[in-house]
């Protein structure tokens, strides 16, 4: 059990590590008093420019890699490795830990992004072909409808799907991915009101039916 806690709160804590936060800092700019007021890169490009929110990105599928790759098969000093412990579980649950701690930041007064793209770097480490078909039904939703909180939420969803597809009998897998599906849409909760009330905004590059906007 020490090893599953400590590396819990290892991988909460690299969670924690924001890149939008981190280098808005560097910058003298706090984007959470910006745009959507997330601190996620989808913001970070509508305040900062596609640059600074490419280094966002990467820093936080980064961290989402490091969760489930780096941090369970570690043999960390005084710890060492609990043979009584699943890997399998122990991975799901290190990055899941990541993802919440993106999301409620300790050092930054919990506000966070919405975990989307270091849930991208846990998925691809755990299951490329998962990490497809999520990014597929992602752009697919986007490209419909314009908005990318919907691309989130449906593009989780279909991980559940595609778990059930690739990996039938991989149960920490699949709770993992209806624990995240369920979070995801917990975290875009503001965007479902915002489409309700007909105020979301949209992401009218790739939106195809932008022409048909009001």
């Amino acid at each position: 059990m020490l090893e599953l806690g400590v590396k819990l709160l290892l991988a909460y804590f690299l969670g924690t590590v924001l890149g939008s936060l981190v280098l808005g800092s560097l910058r003298g700019v706090d984007i959470r008093s910006m745009g959507s007021g997330n601190a996620g890169a989808t913001n970070a490009m509508r305040t900062q420019g596609k640059w600074f929110a490419l280094l966002v990105l990467s820093i936080d599928v980064a961290k989402g890699v490091a969760a489930v790759r780096w941090l369970p098969p570690a043999v960390l000093p005084g710890i060492g490795i609990d043979l009584a412990l699943s890997r399998p579980w122990l991975t799901v649950a290190c990055g899941f830990a990541c993802i919440v701690g993106h999301v409620f930041p300790v050092w930054f007064g919990f506000r966070g992004g919405k975990g989307v793209a270091t849930l991208i770097g846990v998925v691809g480490a755990l299951d490329p072909r998962l990490l497809l078909l999520m990014l597929i039904s992602w752009l697919i939703v986007v490209m419909l409808t314009g908005y990318v909180g919907l691309a989130a939420i449906l593009s989780a969803i279909a991980l559940v799907i595609a778990v059930r597809v690739f990996e039938a009998d991989n149960t920490p897998l699949l709770i993992f991915c209806l624990s995240v599906a369920a979070f995801v849409a917990f975290t875009h909760r503001s965007n479902i009101a915002r489409m309700r009330a007909g105020k979301e905004s949209r992401a009218r590059r790739l939106w195809l039916f932008r022409s048909r906007a009001a």
